[in-house]
């Protein structure tokens, strides 16, 4: 039996990180059956490997944005007789959607019944539905990092999953539950040996927890002796907490370079919208000066064009990078489905804008203020993110990065930066020649 694990294309290009559901799900299927060949495909790398891909059971994992070329890439493989099993966060808030292109969906987690998958397989039994449980991850195997022949050059790292904040915008909550669970930080440490490269991505919704201070410790330093350098995501509450300080000098020392920090929204109105306060603190500023004060550069994530957002919103994100010193990360507001965000929306969406458009770079509901059309937040949202990766502001940044990080911290804001510039451009070129049949589309909306 040959197996094959799918991640289809990103939108705008890609960046050379592995995709961790590939290796992680190699390993599970190792741990279930050694027997079993496995081939992993990552399109964004190798879009040709589908057409000569020779399979008898293909997995697909797909977010909201890339659920339209999966299930194309499952149509493709269906006509050849392959079986084709849905996975990821898209597919289980979607799965009646997601099973009328495949053969059977997994919705949640696959750990609890990924091994069941295979063994009907092999039977010729699947069952249409698998509904994973949120189980303990003290048994998670390391990936398997020798599998994916593309050129990925960064791993990402898993350590924690689940959220217990309430933002109405996230999709993984409802995917991964309320509940912090931790892994053993000695397997974080085993995993983190077994990466083949220098520096790795902690994957984590939150790198560190308020409350959970102390284990991120812990876990900081008994990676220490590693090596590597790595970069991760992390909420800017636990950064002011009498043990942030503590915290944030293990991570340094542990070889963090940069954290990937969520802004969330520029107005306060937007931020108490989406019920983020809880996560991002009363001090965003300060929280931000604290990371760059410990040697961490910083990249912000945030949303522009909500409901509660006013055209100043889009310049004061370009201000407001300019005075913390920070790179930053824009994109469209997403109501992804099964959110909270999804349920306020509705009443306001473009129904008519399938998931292909779901991408952060167009605006997918009406706006209460009628400056604010669709056309004219895409167009500023295009112009405003180059405006932040301007070649100036890229190397301007570089220089305002703390010196505790050279060079590695540096050439990761070019790599990271750059090729997100050309993703930019090239979806602002294709926004161009879609607007008008996005016009269109919209248009139905009100006839």
């Amino acid at each position: 039996m040959k197996l094959a694990i799918i991640k289809p294309p990103l939108p705008f290009g890609w960046a050379p990180i592995a995709p961790p559901i590939l290796e992680y799900l190699a390993a599970l299927t190792r741990k279930a059956d050694p027997y079993i060949e496995i081939e992993l495909i990552n399109t964004s790398a190798t879009p040709e490997a589908i057409d000569r891909l020779q399979c008898d059971l293909a997995s697909i994992s797909i977010l909201t944005p890339t659920a339209v070329p999966g299930y194309r890439i499952a149509e493709k493989l269906r006509a050849r007789g392959i079986k084709v099993v849905f996975g990821g966060m898209h597919a289980s808030a979607m799965p009646e959607e997601a099973k009328q292109h495949g053969d059977a969906v997994v919705v949640g987690e696959a750990e609890s019944v990924w091994p069941q998958v295979l063994q009907d397989f092999r039977a010729g039994r699947l069952k249409p539905f698998y509904h994973g449980e949120h189980i303990p991850l003290d048994d998670m195997p390391t990936p398997l990092y020798g599998l994916l022949k593309g050129k990925e050059q960064f791993r990402v790292v898993s350590t924690s999953r689940g959220c217990p904040y309430n933002c109405t915008f996230c999709s993984v909550k409802p995917f991964m539950g309320a509940e912090i669970r931790f892994r053993p930080i000695e397997h974080v440490v085993r995993d983190v040996a077994a990466i083949p490269e220098k520096m790795y991505i902690n994957g984590d919704e939150n790198i560190w927890w308020e409350g959970f201070e102390q284990r991120a410790i812990d876990m900081f330093t008994a990676l220490k002796g590693s090596g590597k350098k790595w970069m991760g995501f992390g909420s800017l509450r636990p950064v002011l907490s009498p043990a942030g300080s503590r915290m944030l000098n293990a991570a340094r020392e542990c070889g963090m370079l940069t954290a990937w920090v969520g802004w969330e929204a520029i107005s306060d109105d937007s931020l108490k919208a989406y019920k983020a306060t809880g996560k991002v603190g009363v001090d965003r500023e300060r929280a931000i000066k604290t990371l760059k004060d410990h040697g961490i550069d910083v990249s912000i994530f945030y949303m522009l064009g909500s409901r509660e957002d006013t055209l100043d919103d889009f310049k004061r994100s370009v201000e407001l990078c300019d005075r913390l010193g920070v790179s930053m990360h824009p994109s469209l507001v997403v109501p992804y489905p099964g959110t909270e965000l999804a349920k306020q929306y509705e009443p306001y969406m473009y129904k008519d804008l399938g998931w292909e458009y779901y991408t952060g770079a167009f605006a997918l509901f009406d706006h209460p203020d009628p400056a604010m059309t669709a056309e004219v937040r895409e167009e500023l949202f295009h112009k405003t993110f180059l405006e932040l990766l301007s070649l100036p502001r890229i190397f301007r940044h570089m220089f305002r990065i703390p010196l505790a990080g050279f060079p590695h911290a540096h050439i990761i804001s070019l790599m990271s930066q750059l090729p997100i510039r050309k993703g930019v451009k090239i979806a602002y070129e294709e926004w161009k020649k879609k607007r008008g049949e996005v016009r269109e589309k919209r248009s139905r909306e009100t006839r």
